[in-house]
């Protein structure tokens, strides 16, 4: 059972609102203890001047929907920072296509949290395709003693 049962995809829209998902226009879809889902509509703030999904932007959006599972399984009163992640981009993202992020947990532990995320590029009349996969490793923070 989450110590953040709260944390769903309804109070994160406001949460995220002034901060980089919030700015990018990543989409809370689902947040649960198990996966957390994630989209973003590709505009031209996503793109790098060559008209392909930017590495920063497949980055922002699977971090950021590593960060939500993440949440979802820390210990009460824990926080966390990321310490590691390692993307691999399979196809390039264009203008008005919709890429989707869904977060599972590898390994929840005392001090760290491994999250794979499968980052999905949908265009319109065709079938999705998985288009990049990050590994995350989080660093637990326990809560400060007083």
């Amino acid at each position: 059972m989450s110590a953040y049962p709260e944390f769903t995809p309804e109070n994160v829209r406001a949460f995220i609102a002034d901060s980089l998902p919030g700015d990018l226009e990543i989409e809370p879809v689902e947040i649960d203890d198990e996966h957390s889902v994630g989209r973003v509509l590709v505009d031209r703030r996503h793109l790098h001047p060559g008209g392909f999904v930017h590495g920063g932007a497949w980055t922002a959006l699977g971090d950021t929907v590593a960060a939500w599972v993440t949440i979802r399984n820390l210990p009460a009163g824990a926080t966390f920072t990321t310490v590691e992640l390692k993307l691999n981009v399979f196809g390039p993202g264009l203008l008005g296509d919709e890429i989707v992020a869904t977060a599972k947990p590898l390994h929840v532990g005392r001090s760290t949290i491994v999250v794979e995320v499968r980052i999905e590029r949908i265009r319109e009349g065709a079938e999705p395709k998985l288009a990049a996969n990050l590994i995350v490793t989080q660093f637990v923070i326990p809560p400060r003693e007083s």
